[in-house]
């Protein structure tokens, strides 16, 4: 590991202040992603700025919806009682991510964060666009197994890993930051990037921002939600694909749906055509595999992939299915 400096902010202001001095610097909280980086030297910020010292872990009833700060651990979140009661989508997603070790760690701000757990990415040795723009993606040719089916390019085919952000996605929160040009507040759908040609880029956040608090909007998804996760272990596995999948039934009708999926892009991946294609159908597995091959629309597979396009879907129905009470 590189030398670096440590610095201890107890207010925001001076956290920004202290990151705006010192170019490449980063922010650390519970450390469970980047020290993995520094250690294996994929990063090598020469300041580390300690935010654990801010008020931004309070969980809070606010007009309209929940407020979490971005310093709530994912521990304290998922067994929240209200998120577990007005947003069990989202305590099963954060119950479904990394060990109880990590989620008693892991805060809610550096799971947004967290960067892909592409094997190229943390190889030195191999080519990778997202850690030298310019140098190649060595996954296009190479192993693929674990890599994206939408919105890739010819630069990066990563995904990206968290659990947490897909059901977010799905209950279109919003994130609030603050940096030099003072607060704002991002749509969760534009706060994470698809590669494109700026692979190594992986969030809207500009230089300096740090994420303060995500807003989830009350809504009508309280008795039929369900984060299915598939992977290769039961436990500290990052998903092959997952779905957050969310219903509001009148009778056996939908009412209205939200889709979204992990492990198959380099954001978690929204299914606002699915989500449509579901309004005003029967809840019943017929409906859900039309939904689910709607949805599947524009998936390409690589190499070692091509298994995602069949798992997608399948994925997509039975997550369906125990949402609506079928399973």
């Amino acid at each position: 590991m590189n030398p670096f400096q440590y610095v201890r902010a107890g207010k925001t202001k001076a956290a920004i202040e202290a990151i705006g001095r010192e170019p490449g610097a980063q922010f650390i909280a519970g450390g469970t992603n980047l020290l993995d980086l520094m250690k294996r030297g994929v990063m090598a910020p020469p300041r580390l700025v300690d935010i654990n010292s801010l008020p931004l872990a309070r969980i809070e009833r606010q007009s309209g919806g929940l407020r979490i700060g971005a310093l709530a651990l994912n521990s304290a979140v998922a067994e929240d009682a209200l998120v577990r009661e007005r947003l069990p989508l989202l305590a099963q997603a954060l119950s479904a991510g990394a060990s109880p070790q990590l989620r008693n760690m892991a805060t809610v701000g550096g799971n947004m964060l967290q960067r892909t757990r592409c094997p190229y990415f943390y190889d030195l040795a191999m080519p990778c666009n997202k850690r030298e723009p310019g140098s190649g993606c060595g996954a296009l040719e190479g192993y693929n197994r674990m890599h994206a089916i939408f919105g890739a390019s010819d630069q990066c085919i990563a995904v990206h890993p968290s659990d947490m952000s897909v059901a977010l996605a799905a209950l279109d929160a919003a994130v609030l930051v603050t940096g030099p040009r003072g607060e704002r507040r991002l749509a969760f759908a534009d706060l994470h990037r698809l590669p494109g040609d700026t692979p190594q880029r992986d969030t809207n956040l500009e230089p300096g921002e740090l994420i303060v608090a995500v807003d989830v909007p009350d809504n009508a998804f309280t008795r039929h939600a369900h984060y299915l996760k598939v992977r290769e272990r039961a436990s500290y596995a990052f998903a092959l694909v997952s779905v957050a999948a969310a219903l509001e039934l009148e009778g056996s009708t939908i009412k209205a749906a939200r889709l979204a999926m992990g492990g198959v892009a380099h954001k978690p991946w929204r299914l606002p055509e699915a989500e449509q294609a579901l309004v005003g159908q029967p809840a019943t597995e017929a409906s859900f595999r039309r939904a689910a091959e709607v949805a599947m629309r524009g998936a390409k597979a690589f190499k070692h992939n091509a298994y995602k396009l069949k798992l997608g879907p399948n994925a997509l129905v039975q997550a369906l299915k125990n949402a609506a009470g079928l399973a």
